[in-house]
């Protein structure tokens, strides 16, 4: 049996939940395998930088950001679509990640997190023995690991 190394299994059920919710619509987001890490991009247009939280909580990654409405006196709306207040997103996070290296970084009022995967759970190749009488032995067992 095969199984696939999905992190972020959690992720497509919580989306489905949040589609349509003011979070998701004020903190829309791409995430993305690229290598060894997981890549998540989040629009935060019109957000100040110092206002945005990320925590991780167990197996959870929280982003806290909020929007200022705009006061000045002199305006007159015409028409606001853009949400403004506190926001949050939630995502789950798999098994396999190293939370302790995410990365966080600002630019154009996109956030975007790094989550490299840990070590354990990057593949790797197993070495194989060929038969011979200097095979390691596993402890505790009278058999011979690579013997014939």
């Amino acid at each position: 049996m095969v199984l696939t190394f999905d992190p972020f299994r959690e992720f497509d059920r919580l989306a489905g939940q949040m589609l349509g919710t003011p979070a998701t619509m004020a903190m829309p987001m791409d995430l993305y395998r690229s290598g060894d890490h997981f890549v998540l991009h989040c629009d935060l247009a019109g957000v100040d930088p110092g206002s945005v939280e990320v925590d991780v909580d167990g197996r959870a990654l929280i982003i806290r950001a909020e929007r200022s409405p705009r006061t000045d006196a002199d305006v007159q709306w015409v028409r606001r679509e853009r949400a403004t207040g506190t926001f949050e997103r939630r995502l789950q996070l798999g098994d396999g990640l190293d939370l302790d290296r995410i990365a966080a970084t600002w630019q154009d009022g996109v956030l975007t997190l790094t989550v490299p995967v840990a070590e354990a759970a990057k593949p790797r190749r197993i070495a194989i023995n060929s038969g011979g009488h200097d095979a390691p032995v596993i402890e505790g067992e009278k058999t011979a690991i690579g013997r014939s």
